[in-house]
C-alpha cells in the first residue's frame, strides 16, 4: 500500500537532503556583489540636493528593458512577503529555516542592483517607480493553501519561471551592462530552481504518490508573480506582450525540464494515485 507522511513527518524526513543542498548551494553560488554593476560614475543629484528631476530624455533604455527591470524591483522588493510566505511553510530550526534566509538574502540583492542601477542610470521615473514600490507591498502577498511537497514544486516552478523571464531580458541585447545584470539574476534563480528541484526528488523516494500529486496540482494552478505597474497595467500580460515571459510558454521552458529531471514520464515506482495523477499532468500539457 502507498506511503503517506504529513508536512511535519516530511520535514524532519528530508532536513538532511535540505542540509546538503543547502551546502552546494552556498558553494557553487557567484558572490557577486550589487555595487560593481552599478554605473555609479552616471549619478547626479535630483532637485532635492540641487540637482535636476527626471525626464523621459535621460533614460538610454528601450521601454521592454525598463519594463522588464520594472517588474524584475516590484517582486523582489515585496520579498518579505515572498519570505512570510515560505517560512509558513517550513521549520523555523535548521537548515530549512537557514535555506529561507539565504534564499531572501539572495532575492533582496535582486532589488539592491536593479533599484540602484534605475535611479543611477536614470531610466524610469523614479517617482512613479517608489510609488508603484508602495502599491506593491502594501498589496502584499499570500500564497494559496498548500501542503509542503506543493510547495517546494511551486517554489521549484517559480525559480524556473524567474529565470526564464531574466535570460529572455539579457537576451535583448540592447545595453550590455543590463545583459550582465540579467544574467546574474538568471544564474541565482536557476540554483535556486535546482535546490528546490533536488528536494522535490529527494521527496519521490519516500512518497512517490505524494509528490506526483503535488506536482500536478500546482501545474493545474501555476501562475507566475504579478505586480501592477505604474499606470495601472497587469506585469504579466505587457511582459507576454514584451516577449519576455509568456505564460503560453510555460509547459515548453519552465515545466519541461523540471518534469524530464524528475523522470516523471518513466517513474515505475508509483501506486493507483500517482499514476492517476501523472495521467492529469499527461493531460495539462
Amino acid at each position: 500500500m502507498p506511503i503517506e507522511k504529513n508536512d511535519s513527518q516530511l520535514l524532519s524526513e528530508l532536513a538532511p537532503v535540505v542540509d546538503e543542498n543547502l551546502t552546494r548551494h552556498i558553494a557553487e553560488a557567484d558572490g557577486w556583489q550589487p555595487h560593481d554593476l552599478v554605473p555609479w560614475d552616471q549619478g547626479k543629484n535630483f532637485a532635492f540636493m540641487g540637482g535636476t528631476d527626471w525626464s523621459a530624455d535621460q533614460s538610454t533604455l528601450s521601454d521592454v528593458e525598463a519594463l522588464a527591470l520594472t517588474v524584475g524591483v516590484l517582486v523582489a522588493d515585496n520579498v518579505p512577503a515572498y519570505h512570510r510566505e515560505i517560512a509558513k511553510h517550513l521549520a523555523l530550526v535548521g537548515p530549512w529555516w537557514r535555506w529561507v534566509g539565504r534564499w531572501t538574502a539572495e532575492e533582496n540583492r535582486h532589488s539592491i542592483v536593479l533599484r540602484n542601477y534605475l535611479m543611477v542610470t536614470r531610466a524610469v521615473d523614479p517617482v512613479a517607480l517608489e510609488r508603484a514600490r508602495m502599491d506593491e507591498m502594501v498589496r502584499g502577498y499570500a500564497m494559496p493553501p498548500m501542503h509542503l511537497l506543493e510547495m517546494l514544486a511551486n517554489s521549484a516552478f517559480e525559480e524556473k519561471a524567474a529565470a526564464v523571464r531574466h535570460h529572455n531580458t539579457a537576451a535583448l541585447g540592447e545595453d550590455a551592462l543590463v545583459a550582465v545584470i540579467a544574467e546574474r539574476l538568471a544564474t541565482d534563480d536557476e540554483l535556486q530552481s535546482l535546490f528546490y528541484r533536488n528536494i522535490v526528488e529527494a521527496a519521490f523516494e519516500l512518497v512517490p504518490d505524494q509528490t506526483m500529486r503535488a506536482i500536478a496540482s500546482r501545474i493545474a494552478a501555476f501562475d507566475v508573480p504579478s505586480v501592477a505597474l505604474p499606470g495601472g497595467t497587469d506585469s504579466t500580460a505587457v511582459l507576454a506582450e514584451a516577449g519576455i515571459y509568456d505564460p503560453a510558454q510555460q509547459g515548453e521552458k519552465v515545466f519541461a525540464p523540471l518534469l524530464r529531471s524528475w523522470n516523471i514520464a518513466g517513474r515505475a515506482d508509483l501506486g493507483p494515485d500517482g499514476e492517476k495523477a501523472r495521467d492529469e499532468l499527461s493531460a495539462l500539457l
